[in-house]
């Protein structure tokens, strides 16, 4: 099958025509990953981090290019792609970072103890270690930071394993330049070439076919609902099963409590309003859900949203299929009160009929948000316990009404990954201490998060060694610590050589 890229504003078509990968060449591309993934894993962090910072510099090398063809094939301004470049960069060099100071190997070491009674005590050594070659698949809203460079590819290279990736269709030649940039710095660091390998199609088939390859140990993914669950599908109908990293996207609701209205309803409905049409409202962090108690305050701010909504321009969206599933879904959604129907839409039901349809608590990718009328803070408390599991969930109130709801916040706790007071959640920190990733179906698994250096804890799994020969250790393990890592030794944090 062949398929080509379009120029998101104007609908054209984008030089060169594509191939989907065949089934030959989805097996090479795999195999060259399993040949090199022994090899790679045992490279020195040095190697590793150098290989991402030269990542790094080949993408700025050709920024230019990048973000120019990028713009075509998604419709992103400039300025937001230049934003999102900085960020790829960075979290490259983030986990290099990560790489070279060593301590997230967790190595742990108990030394062994001839003398305890009534049986000696076994050396024993863990650390992590690399799972294999990984499946990454490109998302069509951030071509850049979630797509062939983006945070799994670097995470899966950081902990040494090679990487293939499912370029987005929607993105092709944007792909591209970053693969090529990828398969650069491969080769100047004389590792093997089957360290990164790239993949194109349209079709379905060839991401199942990627995930039912044998020498893929583990996916990476971030999209659809639907395409997430498709591939965990396939995932799991392999002789052996591996994990799959699935971000699903979210309703990501929002709490606005009357006090907080009452103070700042006008400037809460702008930040409101800004955040859901937010690039179009093609983000995964988009607060498509806002919650509130009946009265003067919820019906002032109601009309405040309304009217900034009516006022936003419309962007270009992603791509065709992303506009028509934003159009097709909004034109499905019936019996709701409508408060704005512009280029952003606003609808607004109330508490009692949104838990009884839950069509209304689907994800709509695209400038829309629904209003939630709670009769009162008991029922408030029973939309937040009807809620499915999602990526972020926000509260806006005054500092005594934040005090005074502690069982609104244990409920959000346990629905969302991340949980934010008076603020609101498009603009994810790509930082140590985020989380991005919440129960399902946010997430296949919400004990993982896809952003920030926590992210490499995906593609590893531990290794305990007992009574090795010290020469035989990893560099982690070893007694004389080469590498000058935190460990932990005999249940103590240190940097200190085991004697």
């Amino acid at each position: 099958m062949t398929f080509s890229a379009h120029h998101a504003a104007t609908g054209e078509t984008l030089a060169p025509a594509y191939t989907d990968a065949t089934p030959a060449e989805i097996d090479a591309v795999a195999e060259g990953a399993r040949q090199a993934a022994e090899a790679f894993a045992a490279t020195a962090p040095a190697v590793r981090a150098g290989l991402l910072e030269a990542i790094a510099l080949n993408l700025e090398a050709r920024r230019e290019a990048w973000i120019d063809r990028a713009h075509l094939e998604t419709g992103l301004p400039p300025a937001r792609l230049q934003g999102e470049c900085a960020r790829t960069v960075g979290q490259l060099r983030l986990f290099a970072a990560l790489v070279r100071e060593g301590s997230w190997a967790d190595a742990r070491i108990d030394p062994a103890d001839t003398t305890r009674k009534p049986a000696p005590k076994p050396d024993l050594r863990r650390m992590l270690r690399a799972l294999g070659p990984v499946a990454v698949f490109g998302a069509s809203n951030f071509p850049f930071a979630f797509s062939v460079a983006g945070g799994d590819t670097a995470s899966a290279l950081a902990a040494g394993n090679p990487v293939v990736v499912k370029a987005h269709p929607a993105h092709p030649g944007t792909s591209d330049i970053a693969a090529e940039a990828i398969r650069t710095a491969v080769a100047a660091a004389g590792l093997p070439a089957g360290v990164f390998g790239l993949v194109h199609g349209a079709a379905p088939e060839v991401s199942h076919a990627l995930v039912r390859h044998p020498a893929i140990c583990a996916v990476g993914f971030t999209g659809s609902a639907q395409a997430g669950k498709a591939l965990l599908a396939t995932a799991a109908a392999r002789p052996e099963l591996i994990p799959v990293f699935a971000e699903m996207g979210s309703i990501n609701p929002i709490f606005v409590l009357p006090g907080a209205l009452a103070e700042r309803g006008a400037a809460i409905a702008e930040g409101l309003v800004n955040s859901f049409t937010l690039g179009v409202g093609q983000f995964c962090t988009k607060p498509g859900l806002v919650i509130g108690v009946a009265g003067a305050t919820w019906e002032s701010f109601s009309a405040e949203v309304a009217k900034r909504a009516q006022a936003v321009a419309p962007g270009v969206m992603l791509h065709a299929g992303i506009k028509a599933g934003f159009v097709r879904a909004s034109a499905a959604l019936q019996n709701v009160e409508w408060l704005a129907e512009g280029a952003a839409k606003v609808a607004r039901v109330s508490a009692a009929e949104f838990m009884v349809r839950p069509e209304l608590a689907q994800e709509i990718f695209g400038p829309y948000t629904l209003l939630v009328t709670a009769r009162d803070s008991a029922e408030l408390m029973a939309l937040a316990e009807h809620l499915e599991g999602q990526l972020t969930a926000t509260v806006h109130g005054t500092e005594a009404e934040l005090t005074a709801v502690p069982g609104l916040f244990t409920v959000l706790t346990r629905k969302a990954g991340r949980v934010l007071c008076n603020g609101f959640p498009t603009g994810v920190e790509v930082s140590p201490a985020m989380q991005h990733g919440g129960p399902f179906p946010a997430t296949t698994d919400a004990r993982f998060t896809s952003v920030g250096t926590a992210a490499i804890l995906r593609f590893v799994r531990p290794v305990c060694y007992q009574a090795f020969p010290d020469a035989l250790l990893p560099a982690e393990l070893q007694n004389a610590n080469p590498l000058g890592l935190m460990r932990l030794v005999n249940n103590t944090l240190t940097r200190e050589a085991v004697r």
